[in-house]
């Protein structure tokens, strides 16, 4: 039996069930948008967020029973800061990550009961210059190898430490800025990135999918080039790599102007060669025009070829034969943001 739970903007849900039917619970969090799931020693958990009572983690150990914690990331009293939705949970082997906006980074070495903010990247020099994208001030991806760590964020840029967290540097070399021609001038920050995923065995390799395109890097990202041959369109939300096949997956969107599928055409994209190219990843896909997006969260697998999607239409996209079938289930959901295959 296969588990998945959905964060939506109207509560969250656990679906359970395999080809033969699926049974659905919930909504859990009734009233609260759920953004993000992680996990850390066992347990799961559950980041929800409201534009009256703010930001909000629950933790459980069976899916069922929830409890929230006291003390969710937070800054300041006296910050110009607002906390209004956790984007990321990560878990390094060590400490548990998660990813905020207004944007920032936190960390937790007790299972997500106390954190504490990353200063050296909160309070970077170039904080003054950071602006949000539509989505706003998030950062919303993060990547983990050693003492190396990589953060994604909206509109500003993916930053790199070296030494676990202290200090930071843009890696954007390459990838244009949003707001300037292709070979124009190259600020520190000024980049929308939208998703990043990492190669396991070789963790300087890594994917961007990007507001101006699609890129690979295999320096850590001091430099950047474009592979989109085969993509209908170069603007989307997720990247995603399987570390057990090694293939990539995008969801293209016709442009900024217009985020749904290309000519309402819902299809995911593979590349089987590391981005070099791309096509369109197996059957199943409906020939009724398709208007719905899919959001860099809302994208999940397993390492074992399955592999979850959700729609900004709250449908529900499966595959359990890497990427070859896909298959979309019956249930309908609020717009989703959120996937975690369990």
């Amino acid at each position: 039996m296969t588990r998945i739970v959905i964060g939506s903007e109207k509560g969250g849900y656990l679906l359970t069930g395999d080809s033969g039917g699926w049974s659905v619970e919930g909504p859990l969090f009734p009233g609260w948008k759920v953004t993000a799931f992680g996990r850390d020693n066992g347990m799961h958990l559950a980041a929800v967020a409201s534009n009256w009572f703010g930001v909000g983690i629950h933790r459980s150990e069976d899916l069922v029973n929830w409890e929230p914690i006291d003390r969710p990331p937070a800054w300041p009293e006296d910050s110009d800061r607002k906390m209004e939705q956790l984007w990321r949970f990560h878990h390094d082997g060590k400490r548990l990550w998660a990813g905020v906006a207004h944007a920032g980074l936190f960390t937790s070495t007790d299972a997500g009961v106390t954190w504490n903010p990353v200063d050296g990247l909160n309070e970077h020099h170039t904080r003054p210059d950071w602006e949000p994208g539509l989505g706003g001030l998030t950062a919303h991806r993060i990547l983990t190898a050693g003492n190396q760590v990589w953060v994604a964020i909206s509109a500003v840029g993916v930053f790199r430490s070296d030494d676990g967290g202290a200090t930071w540097s843009p890696k954007n070399d390459g990838v244009p800025p949003v707001d300037s021609p292709e070979n124009g001038p190259r600020p520190e920050v000024g980049y929308c990135v939208h998703g990043l995923a990492q190669d396991a065995e070789n963790p300087m390799t890594i994917w961007r999918q990007d507001h101006r395109g699609v890129f690979r890097t295999t320096d850590g990202g001091d430099s950047w080039v474009r592979i989109e041959n085969g993509l209908p369109a170069n603007f989307g939300f997720v990247m995603w790599r399987d570390h057990g096949s090694g293939r990539m997956f995008t969801v293209p969107l016709e442009s900024d102007e217009n985020r749904v599928p290309v000519d309402g055409r819902l299809r995911v994209y593979l590349s089987d060669d590391r981005g070099e190219t791309w096509w369109v990843a197996g059957t199943g896909w409906p020939d009724a025009p398709q208007f719905s997006g899919v959001l860099r969260g809302a994208f999940d697998g397993d390492g074992e070829g399955r592999f979850v999607f959700g729609t900004t239409g709250g449908r529900v996209w499966i595959t359990n034969d890497n990427g070859e079938t896909w298959e979309c289930l019956e249930a309908s959901f609020p717009r989703i943001g959120a996937v975690s295959l369990l």
